[in-house]
């Protein structure tokens, strides 16, 4: 299986038949599409929104539900939930429900979301409206990142090009979110929007059930809904042509570090990691490891990237995941216990300040991890320290970091124990390979307005 070309690649053409590119298809690095070039790449919304073809009792939401169920799709977001599922629970719901894109990717190591709003915004609010379309929604928000200017530009102009043609359609608003790495969790981003912190929120209820402004509300990753788009038009058979079993069709996957060309680049399921390195224009230095997942990933050591295929079959065994489609890798330059001590650190200071594990437990994991990078502390109790802080959050951010550091303590073993015997080696003081932001971000989650718009 095959790796495409990144972002940057020259315009291009589909066709149904065609194995990638996909949501890339036409991509070029002069700006966004404009509708016109949108439409003259994919065409017009199918039939299918109209209703052509309904049989019974049936309307062109269930339709669409039932396509999106046989083809399989699972979202991007990094949780891997079948989306036919979460329209379908919103679609039941007797209020009506509210659409919100989620694309503010507060993961260092991500751009695949705001790549695509930067430059194919029209794809994502297709299927946004499509979406709308199948749970009977009369209101879409899109949400990005307060730093992903140029995402959030493109955004509003792409709203404001279909605004005059769509007035029947659902409301569409655009939203910033701070630039906090759990703002973008579903519960935090209803929260937000509401006019709360941007804080996980604690469930049940369930957004699907009660969401924002009490509404049943489908919170979806942005490159989700790009997928929608292309299955509305092309069908469940066309979507699963590639990809696995269990992971049909194809991905954005953010891929950084010793390469010739990182950036972002459209991938089938199972295809090689070798081959997506190749797409890159190969390796730079030789590699020690990568992190998969980001930063809530895991580590998997170097001399196992060889062999590895991107999808959860072949991940799963190793205890990994493509999660929201990224791929560091770590050169033998650098240090992956000082690597991996900047992580915690980080992960630490973006506690949401909800509960003990994620306050007091992260802080003393990151502790933990520096005082092997110091020397003279053994590895062995942050094992303990783990066990103690995992499945014991109010939201999953203990455990993301947990994973983090277990996983290096397992793929980087001899490095973490000549640590604790000798202290700093010297790739310690090399630049961090690992992306995080360059400026600190307030460790409290804004809060705003209720109903402002951002």
């Amino acid at each position: 299986m095959s790796a495409t070309a990144p972002v940057e690649r020259p315009p291009a053409r589909p066709s149904p038949g065609a194995r990638l590119p996909r949501l890339f298809a036409g991509i070029t690095a002069e700006g966004a599409l404009t509708l016109e070039e949108h439409i003259a790449i994919h065409g017009p919304l199918p039939d299918l929104l109209t209703g052509a073809g309904r049989r019974g009792r049936e309307t062109p939401g269930t339709l669409l539900i039932h396509e999106i169920q046989r083809a399989g799709l699972l979202g991007r977001g990094g949780a891997g939930f079948p989306l036919a599922a979460k329209l379908r629970a919103v679609a039941e719901r007797r209020r009506r429900g509210i659409v919100v894109v989620n694309a503010s990717e507060g993961e260092p190591a991500s751009l695949k979301d705001r790549t695509l709003l930067e430059a194919l915004p029209h794809l994502v609010l297709d299927g946004a409206l499509l979406a709308a379309q199948a749970i009977g929604s009369d209101e879409v928000i899109v949400c990005v990142c307060e730093t992903a200017r140029e995402a959030h530009a493109a955004a509003r102009a792409a709203i404001a090009e279909r605004a005059p043609l769509e007035r029947r359609s659902p409301r569409v608003a655009l939203r910033t979110v701070p630039a906090h790495y759990v703002a973008g969790q579903e519960s935090a981003l209803i929260s937000y929007l509401g006019g709360g912190p941007a804080l996980p929120g604690f469930t049940p209820p369930m957004p699907f059930e009660q969401g924002l402004r009490r509404r049943p509300t489908l919170v979806s990753n942005a490159e989700t809904l790009a997928h929608v788009s292309l299955i509305a038009r092309h069908g469940a058979d066309w979507f699963r042509q590639i990809g696995t079993a269990e992971q049909p069709g194809s991905a954005l996957v953010t891929l950084s570090g010793p390469v010739a060309s990182p950036g972002v680049y459209e991938i089938e399921y199972g295809a090689s990691l070798a081959s997506l390195i190749a797409a890159a224009g190969g390796t730079t230095r030789h590699v020690r490891g990568a992190l998969l997942g980001g930063y809530a990933g895991s580590w998997v050591p170097g001399d196992r990237l060889d062999s590895l295929l991107l999808s959860s079959e072949h991940l799963g065994p190793l205890g990994a995941a493509l999660g929201a489609g990224i791929v560091l890798l770590l050169s033998d330059a650098a240090c992956p216990v000082a690597e991996t001590a900047r992580a915690a650190r980080w992960l630490a200071s973006q506690s949401a300040g909800q509960c003990g594990p994620c306050v007091f437990g992260l802080d003393a994991l990151a502790g933990s991890v520096e005082d092997v990078l110091r020397g003279g502390a053994p590895a062995a109790p942050i094992g303990r320290l783990t066990g103690l802080i995992a499945r014991r959050g109010a939201c999953g951010h203990p455990d993301g970091a947990v994973n983090l550091v277990v996983s290096a303590l397992r793929a980087f073993a001899e490095e973490f124990d000549d640590h604790a015997r000798h202290g700093p080696c010297e790739r310690c003081t090399r630049a961090a390979e690992l992306p995080l932001p360059r400026r600190p971000v307030d460790r409290t989650p804004g809060r705003a307005a209720a109903g402002a718009r951002r």
